[in-house]
This record gives structure tokens, C-alpha cells and sequence, in this order.
């Protein structure tokens, strides 16, 4: 039997404890604020990085991963008699899938599978995680290349801003709609759809939008009984337990698990953001 790595972006949000259990390979985007640039989660913590994001009048850059970190990594294991799962968050998003693909190309493409998750966040990590499982089950990398082809189109985003100033200032929506929402204090409800963020609803003040983002799930999920549910936050960790206590005691899903949105999404999004993904029914 094939030993199987499984690769991954930092875009994709793993909390570190599936990191480690699993032995997955996080490679970095890069951060940068002015003239410094960080690799994400590696040389700036998620805490830093929002302390910076307050303070800085300028929204920082994001830099995709380059098909050459992408290729030091597949020769180190493919060198070590690995083949490799490579999963990435959305094409349409960042670059990053891209160089991964080209990476593959030029190293060994009969030994490595390149995946586009067309989903960001842990909604993209929902699928490094069931490949890592599949894999350390002992299943083989086209069955589980198969396994994510089918399901990854289905993994549903529900996300929510604390204030739409980083979709604005990173052009996700126009100034006049922003200062509208920020007057009125509308919270947008965000999805994905094709790969992109996409407006789903809305709600008037901050105390509804969880039992709206619940509400959504049950009409897009379906039963939950077996399936996985990520929520995350950008540095709101008391958000994110009032979210799992209610989608524990609401949706009754088989896992609930928390993580961290990063610095590269963190960057559009800001300070205050809080999300859901599950495997969805209605796509």
C-alpha cells in the first residue's frame, strides 16, 4: 500500500490540532503590510496579524503560494516513496491551485493529484480533512481523488461580517452599500457560489444573525446526524462557542469542530467574522 501526504494552503484554515493528528502539510501565502511581508500562520499568529489589521489605514496584500515552495515539497516526499494529495482552496479566489498545478507538472504527475476546492476557509479544509481521514484508513489516492471530486462542489459557506469596512476596502462591495449597512447595522449573510463570495441574506443587528446563519443551514443541509460541521472566527473566539452550543443544540451534528480564520482570508474579511460550513444538500 501507497503512503499518502496530504498538502494543503494556509488558505484553507485547519485548526492545528487536525494539522498534527493527521501530519498535514500547510504551505504559507504570503502577508504583506507595506514593505514586511509574513508567511501566513507561520512568522505572524492570527492574533498579531487582526491587531494589525485594526491599526492599519491600508488593507493589506496577499501573495500566492509559488510553484517553486509547491515543488520543494512534492520532491521531498515523493523522494520519500509518497504519493501526494494536493488540496487548495478556490482557483477563482487566489493563484495558488495554479501553482500547485504546475508544481505537479513539473516534478511527477503520475504521482501527485491537484485539487481545486472552488471553496475557501475551512470550508476547503472540510476537504483536507476527509482525505486525510480516507487516507489514514488505508484507501487509495484515486479512490479518494474520486471521494472529494463528489463531494468538495457540495461543502456550504454561511459566513458573517462584524462590519463590511475589509469587503469594501478590498472592493467585495461598493461604498455607498456599505455605508448604508454600517448606518442601518446590517449584517451581511455571505455564501460561495462558483468559487467567489456571493450574497445570501441579511439581517438588522447582530443578535439575529446566528439564528439566521441556523435557519439557512437547516433549509441548505438537510439532516446533519452524519456530517461534520466547521465553524470559524476571525479572532472571536466567544462568537464562535456561542455558535457550536447552538448548532450543537439545534443541528445535532455527528462533529462539530472550531478553527481559526487566517491571515489571507482574514485580510478581506476582518476582525469579527464568523462561519459555518457542512456538506450541503441543495447543490
Amino acid at each position: 500500500m501507497k503512503k499518502i501526504k496530504i498538502i494543503t494552503d494556509s488558505m484553507t484554515d485547519l485548526p492545528q490540532k487536525q494539522i498534527n493528528q493527521y501530519g498535514i502539510e500547510v504551505l504559507p501565502l504570503t502577508i504583506i503590510f507595506g514593505d514586511q511581508e509574513y508567511k501566513d500562520g507561520f512568522d505572524l499568529s492570527n492574533k498579531a496579524f487582526y491587531e494589525k489589521l485594526k491599526n492599519s489605514e491600508v488593507l493589506p496584500r496577499t501573495s500566492q503560494t509559488s510553484p517553486g515552495d509547491f515543488a520543494n515539497a512534492f520532491q521531498k516526499y515523493i523522494q520519500e516513496d509518497y504519493e501526494i494529495i494536493c488540496i487548495n482552496a478556490s482557483s477563482k479566489a487566489s493563484g495558488t491551485y495554479q501553482s500547485a498545478a504546475i508544481a505537479s507538472n513539473d516534478v511527477d504527475a503520475d504521482r501527485i493529484s491537484v485539487i481545486d476546492t472552488m471553496s475557501l476557509s475551512f470550508g476547503a479544509g472540510l476537504s483536507v480533512l476527509k482525505a486525510a481521514r480516507m487516507a489514514e484508513q488505508g484507501h487509495e489516492r484515486k479512490t479518494i481523488v474520486r471521494a472529494l471530486e463528489k463531494t468538495a462542489s457540495k461543502i456550504d459557506h454561511l459566513f458573517t461580517v462584524d462590519t463590511v469596512e475589509f469587503l469594501q476596502k478590498g472592493g467585495r462591495i461598493n461604498p455607498g452599500k456599505a455605508l448604508v449597512a454600517n448606518l442601518l447595522n446590517i449584517k451581511p449573510i455571505l455564501t460561495l457560489k462558483d468559487g467567489l463570495v456571493d450574497p445570501l441574506d441579511k439581517v438588522r443587528g447582530s443578535k439575529r444573525v446566528m439564528d439566521k446563519m441556523l435557519e439557512l443551514a437547516v433549509e441548505r443541509g438537510g439532516s446533519f446526524s452524519d456530517k461534520t460541521v466547521g465553524i470559524s472566527h476571525a479572532d472571536a473566539p466567544e462568537r464562535a462557542e456561542e455558535l457550536y452550543l447552538k448548532v450543537k443544540k439545534e443541528l445535532k451534528p455527528a462533529e462539530i469542530l472550531i478553527s481559526e480564520i487566517g491571515c489571507t482570508i482574514g485580510t478581506h474579511t476582518g476582525p469579527g467574522t464568523l462561519a459555518m460550513f457542512y456538506e450541503g444538500d441543495l447543490k
